[in-house]
């Protein structure tokens, strides 16, 4: 059997995965064991993106450092060779810590501070995105602790998992936009109900500069139900929470300009928003703490990564606004200048794209209510 071959039926193996209706866990392990039939890794961190923000969200991992997550991902963070954020146009869009540090390693913070204290050789990297934005982003670790291979990844492994990002990016936005379809229950009278109005208050953390909890509101708890907890000892403390901080502390090193902002799924078809700033200080010369803020979110939001998630187009996007804003079709068609009929036409597009039979059902389905009985 050539090399070849075999990568050319994982690639078919992982293509029947990709085509399949899996959620992104189930779907990430079933990839991830593919990936340990063609590659020696020994540790793996996966997160799920923001596709308008490229934050990290809902992680798999395997590491040999639980204990040190928050460093990990303040690090991994503000590394700039091989980041995720550089990969997105890139083909294919995977690299190596080698490749892109140019064989010299520390050139990376995360390799400084954390990696090669736990003896990894290398790094492959490879970024799922597509037009519609950035869906998740994949780091394997090679220490050698397998046996398997000890060296740096080859071109070939790196050509290989660009071409399982090509082919996967597309399942994994199709599991975003399935994460709409459970509705919640229906309200008295079956009205319409907000969007998920039995969601916590907002909450507020605070953390210092290497990401440890300095303090919080008493409704972060209620968050936590809901949030994907971190591995022992930082159960406490969501992944998600860590990556928006972790982001804002990027943007203010130069090392990525795009916002720290994630937007998780709580499930029921309901998404949280998290934002991270920086406080204002308190005294002079001291550094004042990061405050992530978590909340329901809002409906523009919802709007954007529903629209992005169903791979609309950037007409039938604003159509889909324009109707969740209570627009009708004769104001819609004269705002963009054409008929009625080509209006009701990109709507039975949309239909069809998302699955639906009327615009009642779209805006439910997109802004987490029930649509109102006739």
């Amino acid at each position: 059997m050539t090399k070849g071959w075999a990568e050319d039926r994982s690639l078919e193996r992982i293509r029947l995965l990709a085509g399949s209706d899996l959620d992104h866990k189930v779907l990430r392990g079933a990839v991830l064991a593919e990936l340990g039939r063609m590659l020696a890794f020994d540790a793996f961190v996966w997160p799920l993106c923001d596709p308008r923000t490229a934050v990290g969200m809902a992680p798999r991992a395997r590491i040999p450092c639980p204990q040190e997550l928050p460093r990990l991902i303040r690090l991994k963070y503000l590394s700039g060779p091989g980041r995720w954020t550089s990969l997105m146009h890139a083909s294919p869009p995977a690299t190596t810590l080698m490749r892109a540090a140019q064989g010299d390693p520390s050139q990376s913070p995360v390799w400084n501070g954390l990696l090669q204290r736990y003896g990894v050789r290398d790094v492959l990297s490879a970024v799922f995105a597509d037009k519609y934005g950035c869906w998740a982003w994949l780091d394997l670790w090679r220490t050698g602790a397998s046996g398997r291979v000890t060296g740096a990844f080859s071109d070939h492994e790196i050509g290989y998992l660009g071409r399982v990002a090509e082919a996967l990016t597309p399942a994994l936005r199709g599991a975003a936009a399935r994460e709409f379809r459970n509705l919640p229950a229906p309200g008295p009278n079956s009205e319409p109900a907000a969007v998920r109005p039995d969601l916590p208050e907002q909450a507020v953390l605070t953390l210092d500069e290497e990401l440890a909890i300095a303090g919080q509101t008493a409704s972060v708890d209620e968050w936590l139900q809901l949030l994907q907890p971190g591995p022992f000892p930082h159960q406490h403390v969501p992944a998600e929470v860590l990556n928006v901080a972790a982001q804002l502390m990027a943007r203010e090193a130069g090392v990525d300009t795009h916002f720290a902002e994630c937007r998780v799924h709580v499930g029921a078809g309901h998404w949280a928003s998290l934002r991270a700033s920086r406080m204002a200080s308190g005294m002079p010369g001291s550094t004042p703490p990061l405050a992530v803020t978590i909340q329901a979110c809002s409906a523009p939001e919802r709007l954007d990564l529903f629209a992005r998630a169903y791979g609309l187009t950037p007409r039938q996007g604003e159509l889909l606004r324009l109707a969740a804003a209570g627009v009708d079709t004769a104001a819609m068609a004269e705002a963009h200048n054409v008929t009625v009929y080509t209006v009701q036409d990109q709507f039975k597009q949309i239909f069809q794209t998302c699955g639906v039979h009327s615009r009642a059902a779209l805006l439910a389905m997109a802004l987490g209510t029930r649509p109102r009985t006739q």
